[in-house]
Parts: structure tokens; C-alpha cells; sequence
């Protein structure tokens, strides 16, 4: 029996507003930060567990002291005494009776909900001597049900269906797992759009991707819009009629506002676009579904919890579902937003524009394709080329898709030297250095 004895959080944060890299209509200086998780067990011997919340600079400290908040929950604890309850352990982070009143299930708790949480399932993942998405995938249904919340979820989800889902999916999963350990797992390119790039930089990284195999693009909206259009017309005009573009407004516009320019830049024919209006307005999203088909709308990476999804997928308001694997309270409830994805079908297509978004959504795509989805229609995991050379096991991409991790765990480990150095305030990245989100 494996028991969690200490809980180590710690604030990281990499200077990207430097380059701009994730720059976007609503968050223009970025700097990448993780609150960064280490799950230490009483075998000295054994693997630690390490999770991880993303957060873009400022206010990291924030989630950090949430994380300190909610570890009572997990100290003490055996894995196989989490796991014989995952809805009870689930609960006690995101419905604490005097926490939650800070949420409830949204926000900096909810973050920090989702770093324990996901650290809890790499230590299982690590103990099994399995990659994530193989010790979900090899989980019988009964189990992956049994980890799902279903409150509040009933009128659109109900565990019996869930079940169904599962039990009928596991037919062909063999061949879905040899076609993804030989193939990959299609992917598309953000890194060669960001809101603060220039346009010589925008045209020349648009080239770079073609010549390197991509076919898919998305590039940031929602700044003049003399400026998406020129910068729209640029992107479109170096990767050519035939690969798909994808556009993303990061919440900028209201809802008028948005099927006006939604419009306004049909002409150059985008798959999606990415958050319109604000990721609370459920109503707002539909009607700009409706005003602008047959371009699609996505949205989901900062959809606050499964209920926002349960809406969202009820209302017909999006066309492609972009769960957030830690803007969500970590896998358990993840799980919930596949399985919801799947009985409305609508195709997940998770967001990982941030740090170590990648390393994680690999395993949740990979596994919603063997026992959720059941299908690559419309399917498409995002990537951007930023950070990866920080963490233990980094995720690999060739020829535009992702290749299977393989590696115990769930990937999201980082290297000593990188905690070390990016560590705020103290590492040596951040002395006398005035990076704009980073400094507190």
C-alpha cells in the first residue's frame, strides 16, 4: 500500500513575454508558469507523482497557496484508498465544505484541484508502469464510470449510457491502438500565429510549417480588424487553399460584435473560430453558431467545469469540444467531458497552448480515441513548439502528429534544472529580470 506523505508546490515561471510566444487579444504578455506539484509516497524507492496547473504569470502565487489549501485532502492517503473512491476524492478538493464556497468548482481552487488531481493519476500511471492513456484505456468500463461525478450531470449523462459508451467501444479498439502506435495522432499548429508576432515572422513561420508537413493552421483573432484580416490573408496565402485554417479570438468580442467579424473574415475560409465571446455565455455562443454556420465554433479551454460543457453540448453552441486538461479539476472530471462529447457527438479536440499542455492532452486524446470517441473525424490535438525540452519525458511530434508516449506516467514531469532555474522569484531566470506577467 502506497501512502502520499508530503505534497511539494512550487511557482514556475518562464519569461515568454520576452518573444511573445502565446500572445492573443487578451493576453499579451504571457509568461508561461506552472504550479507545479510533486506527490512524495512512503516508499523511498518508488516513483513520485507530479501534476501540474497552468497559469500565464501574476497570480500563480495565487493558485500555488490554493494547492497548499486543498493538500490536506490528499496527505496521509493511500493510491489504492483513492481508488476504491475516486468520486469521494474528486469531491473532497471541489466541494470542501468551507473551500468551496471560494468556487464553487471554478477558478484558482479548481486549478489547483486539477494539479493534485493529475499528480495523483501519474503516481498511478507511474505505479502501474504505464503511460496514462494505457492505465485509463485498460480500466474496465465499470471502473471509468465509477471515477465520473455524475451530479448535476443526470438530465444530459446518466451513468447507464456512460457504461454503454465504453462496453460498445471496446470493439476495435485493437485496431485503433495499432493504427495510433504506427500513424500518430493528427495534429495542428498554433506557434506560427500568435497575436504579437510581426508579419514577416508570421509569413516565415507559415513557410517553415509547410515545408515541415502541416496541413492544419490556427492563427490569434481579435485585434484590429484591418490587422486579422491583413494578418488572415498573409496565413492563408502561404499555406493555400486546401489546408485547413483555424482562427481563435480568446473571448474578445461580445456576441454582435463577434458575427460581425466572424464574417467579416469568411473570405478566407476558416474550419472554426475559437472562443468568440466570453467562455461563460453558453447562449451567446449559440447564437453566433447559428449567425455564422457553416463555420464552425469551438470553445471549451476555459469552460470552467463539465456542467459549462453539459450546457454548451445541449445548446448546439459549439461544433468542436476543447476540453482544458487542468482548467477542469484534472482527469476524473476530463473524463466526464468525453463521455458527454461522445453521447451529444461532437469531437474533441483539446486545447494545449500553454505549459505542458501538450505532454498531458496527448494521453487524454489518445485515450478518448480507443474508448470514448471511437473515431479521428474531426479530430485534431493542437501543438505549439514552445517548453517541451523542459520536461523528462517531452512530447514528440513528426509529421505533424503526435507520436504515443510510452513512458510510465503522465508525462508532465520537469527537469531539476528547469525547477531550478525558473523558479520564482528566487531562480536565477528571474533575477533582475523585468519580465512584464511574471513579476508579482
Amino acid at each position: 500500500m502506497t501512502l502520499i506523505t508530503a505534497v511539494d508546490v512550487r511557482d514556475i515561471r518562464f519569461p515568454t513575454s520576452g518573444t511573445l510566444d502565446g500572445s492573443d487579444a487578451m493576453n499579451t504578455d504571457p509568461d508561461y508558469s506552472a504550479t507545479y506539484v510533486t506527490l512524495v509516497t512512503d516508499d523511498g524507492d518508488g516513483p513520485l507523482g507530479h501534476g501540474l496547473a497552468f497559469t500565464n504569470g501574476r497570480g500563480n502565487e495565487v493558485c500555488v497557496a490554493a494547492v497548499h489549501a486543498l493538500a490536506p485532502a490528499v496527505l496521509r492517503r493511500s493510491v489504492d484508498g483513492i481508488f476504491s473512491d475516486m468520486v469521494a476524492f474528486t469531491r473532497s478538493l471541489v466541494a470542501d465544505s468551507q473551500l468551496r464556497w471560494l468556487g464553487p468548482e471554478k477558478g484558482v481552487l479548481h486549478l489547483a484541484a486539477a494539479a493534485l488531481v493529475n499528480a495523483v493519476w501519474d503516481l498511478y500511471a507511474k505505479l502501474a508502469g504505464k503511460p496514462l492513456w494505457r492505465a485509463l484505456a485498460d480500466l474496465p468500463p465499470e471502473q471509468l464510470v465509477a471515477c465520473v461525478d455524475f451530479r448535476y450531470l443526470h438530465d444530459a449523462l446518466r451513468p447507464d449510457e456512460a457504461l454503454e459508451i465504453l462496453r460498445r467501444n471496446r470493439s476495435g479498439r485493437p485496431d485503433r491502438e495499432c493504427e495510433l502506435l504506427r500513424d500518430g495522432f493528427p495534429a495542428y499548429t498554433t506557434s506560427v500565429g500568435w497575436l504579437g508576432y510581426d508579419d514577416d515572422k508570421v509569413r516565415q513561420l507559415c513557410r517553415e510549417a509547410v515545408a515541415t508537413g502541416w496541413k492544419q493552421f490556427k492563427m490569434k483573432v481579435g485585434g484590429d480588424p484591418a490587422d486579422d484580416r491583413r494578418r488572415a490573408a498573409i496565413v492563408r496565402e502561404e499555406i493555400g487553399p486546401d489546408r485547413k485554417l483555424m482562427m481563435d479570438a480568446n473571448q474578445r468580442w461580445g456576441v454582435d460584435e463577434a458575427i460581425e467579424r466572424i464574417r467579416g473574415l469568411a473570405e478566407f475560409d476558416p474550419w472554426w473560430v475559437e472562443e468568440p465571446t466570453s467562455p461563460d455565455d453558453v447562449l451567446g455562443h449559440a447564437t453566433i453558431a447559428r449567425a455564422v454556420a457553416p463555420i464552425a465554433i469551438a470553445s471549451g479551454e476555459n469552460a470552467a467545469n463539465r456542467v459549462m460543457f453539459k450546457q454548451l453540448l445541449q445548446a448546439d453552441a459549439i461544433a468542436f469540444c476543447q476540453v482544458d486538461s487542468c482548467r477542469l479539476a484534472g482527469v476524473n472530471e476530463v473524463l466526464a467531458v468525453l463521455l458527454l462529447a461522445a453521447k451529444f457527438g461532437v469531437p474533441v479536440c483539446p486545447h494545449a497552448g500553454g505549459l505542458g499542455l501538450c505532454e498531458y492532452v496527448q494521453h487524454l486524446a489518445v485515450f478518448d480515441y480507443l474508448c470514448v470517441g471511437a473515431s479521428l473525424h474531426h479530430r485534431v490535438l493542437e501543438y505549439v513548439d514552445h517548453l517541451h525540452e523542459h520536461f523528462v519525458d517531452p512530447v514528440v511530434v513528426r509529421d505533424a502528429r503526435y507520436r504515443v508516449p510510452e513512458r510510465p506516467g503522465y508525462s508532465i514531469e520537469m527537469r531539476a534544472e528547469s525547477l531550478a532555474h525558473y523558479r520564482f522569484p528566487e531562480g536565477p531566470a528571474w533575477n533582475g529580470a523585468p519580465h512584464g506577467a511574471g513579476v508579482a
